[in-house]
């Protein structure tokens, strides 16, 4: 026996991809592979592959001629199964020593990390539509990220004990919650995918898996990792489902333990209302942790570096097509920066090149699917038709071959204009000019205007402004950026998640996630118990 440690975490080292080498060749071999071999995607339950009458066929969002394969989708039958299965492995992973647990996701990392990482990227630019750039930080190396931070967290909660009065030996047990663990997927994240159903699971939690329908790609290759990591069956469930089929046996099942989800603001609290009626008929109170999107903000000072500011703007907007819960849509700026920043921001904007994602020049892809495509595009539209907006870069959009938008830049004389308010998830950003002695209005304008409080940033060099920005914005961002994009929060480093309508801010890549998965149990055991129930003052 031994008290285990875990190795200490590092951040996986980003790969570039540079013309020519061993990275690049290799992954050019898989994306072959990949387009000349359509996939079937089973759900996975209890360690058995499911499959069902009903296909539905992937396509490529950059070029809709691209079948990619096609997955079985279940009903409540199904859904019901992978609960059922994950109730059945409850005792058993629970039972399993820790560092057992932690080594199934360690190696996870490992294969992850190594043989599958082509496999996984390839994967991610041709049903994600992600350059390989933003393929490699996601869905490579910030899930490698989780899974070994994640064991690193638990060993750090494992190890957190209280102090002892003489005679006492105190003790905390930390256990999993009773009941299964229901994790929602987004499509925009391959990270987050295999987050939300690992992490409690790495805790003694078992769990029921619904990946968004369009990440069903991407989330076969996962759950195969986990397959081969050795992770038991039943212990994480893949289930492809409408919501209808998942409503009743999910989330009003007396067994449900925890939602881990992000997604739609929407779904959130229609889920939570479901919860919050059923209340009564719960064996325990479901833990709730969810992160909802944002409407987030780059806020610029006259004192800025501007050409920092430009770029950020560019890459915090643009970068995956603004399909990130933490894109900047809406930007403060003043007008004397405005004028010297206007002209380099278009000619950036639109030197960008956008198309396939094979071919490694092209900055910009298409959107998800046409759903996404006709909401985007729906706002380009109204900016257009505004009075108070003024389109100064993109507004093109075409959906003949694929789901391609330009990167679209809106200016507005209006701070409540309704691309400054509502979440996009698109490349549209909107940017309101303030005069430049408003700067502290301007600052109360920001936090009051959007309902969402996920990622923003403050760019400046004075640092009055810097201190200003920071104490009027507190609650406007759970991840807040001094001088850099409120983009691209890294695992260990900057725990991901915001307050508001933006989530329940539990911090993904922290510890604060990974103790919303356990429940303590307080153990005090006494060496030499009292034989006599008089107390000294009786005397």
């Amino acid at each position: 026996m031994g008290i285990f440690k875990v190795p200490m975490p590092k951040n996986e080292p980003i790969l570039d991809y540079a013309p020519g080498s061993t990275d690049r060749a290799a992954l050019e071999i898989e994306l072959k592979k990949l387009k000349d071999n359509p996939v079937e995607i089973p759900m996975f339950i209890d360690g058995e592959e499911v499959k069902t009458d009903t296909r539905v066929d992937i396509f490529a969002p950059h070029n809709l001629k691209l079948k990619l394969g096609f997955y079985y989708q279940g009903g409540e039958a199904e859904v019901q199964k992978a609960v059922d299965a994950a109730l059945q492995a409850q005792d058993g992973w629970e039972s399993t020593p820790w560092e057992h647990r932690a080594a199934i996701f360690l190696k996870a990392a490992d294969l992850l990390a190594g043989p599958y990482r082509h496999h996984m990227n390839a994967a991610t630019m041709l049903a994600h539509s992600k350059n390989i750039y933003q393929a490699e930080i996601d869905a490579v190396c910030e899930l490698v990220d989780f899974f070994r931070f994640n064991a690193y967290y638990m060993q750090e909660i494992y190890h957190n004990q209280p102090g002892n009065a003489p005679g006492i030996w105190d003790r905390t047990d930390h256990r999993p919650l009773e009941g299964f663990i229901f994790a929602v997927s987004p499509f925009n994240f391959i990270s987050i995918n295999g987050n939300l159903p690992s992490a409690p699971a790495m805790l003694g939690n078992v769990a029921v898996w619904k990946p968004a329908s369009t990440a069903a790609y991407t989330s076969h290759i996962l759950m195969n990792i986990f397959r081969d990591a050795g992770l038991p069956a039943g212990v994480i469930n893949m289930i492809f489902a409408r919501g209808a089929a998942i409503g009743d046996t999910v989330l009003k099942n007396e067994n449900l333990a925890g939602i881990h989800f992000t997604g739609s603001t929407a779904v959130f609290q229609n889920m939570w209302k479901t919860v919050g009626t059923n209340i009564a008929n719960y064996k325990a109170y479901p833990r709730i942790v969810g992160e909802t999107g944002g409407k987030d903000f780059i806020m610029a000072h006259k004192s800025c570096d501007q050409k920092a500011l430009t770029v950020a703007i560019v890459r915090g907007s643009f970068e995956f097509q603004g399909q990130k819960c933490s894109a900047s849509s809406r930007c403060y700026i003043p007008q004397s920066v405005w004028s010297i920043i206007k002209e380099d921001l278009v000619t950036m904007t639109n030197e960008l090149k956008m198309g396939d994602p094979e071919d490694f020049s092209n900055f910009v892809n298409a959107v998800i699917d046409e759903s996404a495509f006709d909401t985007i595009t729906e706002f380009i539209d109204y900016a257009k038709n505004a009075d108070d907006a003024e389109i100064i870069s993109g507004g093109k959009y075409d959906k003949s071959k694929g789901y391609f938008i330009e990167p679209t830049i809106v200016v507005t004389t209006n701070p409540n204009f309704r691309l400054m308010e509502e979440e996009i998830f698109g490349p549209v950003v909107c940017i309101y000019v303030y005069d430049d002695n408003e700067y502290a209005k301007t600052l109360h304008i920001l936090d009051k205007t959007s309902p969402y409080a996920l990622t923003g940033a403050i760019f400046a060099v004075d640092r009055k402004a810097v201190e200003l920005a920071e104490r009027t914005l507190r609650h406007a961002a759970g991840n807040f950026y001094i001088n850099d994009k409120p983009t691209g929060a890294v695992v260990g480093q900057q725990p991901f998640g915001g307050g508001r309508a933006s989530g329940t801010n539990d911090k993904a890549g922290g510890i604060q996630n990974m103790l919303r998965w356990a429940s303590p149990r307080s153990i005090k055991e006494n060496f030499i118990p009292p034989h006599d129930y008089k107390y000294p003052f009786l005397g």
